[in-house]
């Protein structure tokens, strides 16, 4: 923290704490489970944490399609993620591509793109096993969200 311009407090030191044995946690998670260790501390100051660590880079900020934002401490590897459509169980799904920013658009407007945010789709081996999360629940889930299929060409 002290690296990142932080000052070491015991708030801080809880949410990356959580963060780190719980990743892809809502901020909702989090502070039920800091007060659980810390006792009282309130929401706002564990959303207050949570924005000071993701401005100083030691908490990534994910928000998937439908979903509440989810945080982590895994940063700085561009890597993406694979939700659940029928229990939003989060997992991560390492780089698409060797190097940044993963994908390649077709136009990027002028803009200089140094990373791209993907988020594959599906039914996580729970509920496969389960037998949760067949189509037409799946698409109820998903609900307005557009899926971006890239091909890759082999190598």
């Amino acid at each position: 923290m002290r690296a990142a311009g932080l000052r070491v407090t015991a708030p801080r030191q809880a949410v990356l704490g959580v963060l780190g044995e719980f990743p892809h946690s809502t901020a909702e998670t989090v502070a039920s489970t800091v007060r659980s260790r810390l006792g009282s501390v309130s929401t706002q100051a564990v959303y207050d944490v949570l924005a000071a660590c993701v401005d100083a880079g030691l908490v990534r900020r994910i928000e998937p399609a439908g979903s509440a934002a989810l945080y982590e401490t895994r940063t700085g590897d561009n890597h993406h993620h694979v939700v659940c459509r029928s229990c939003g169980t989060t997992a991560d799904v390492d780089c698409v591509v060797d190097e940044r920013p993963c994908l390649t658009p077709s136009d990027t407007g002028g803009f200089v793109v140094d990373e791209a945010e993907v988020v594959f789709w599906g039914t996580c081996p729970t509920c496969v096993a389960a037998g949760v999360g067949n189509r037409e629940s799946r698409r109820a889930v998903r609900g307005a969200v557009a899926v971006l299929h890239e091909s890759t060409p082999p190598r």
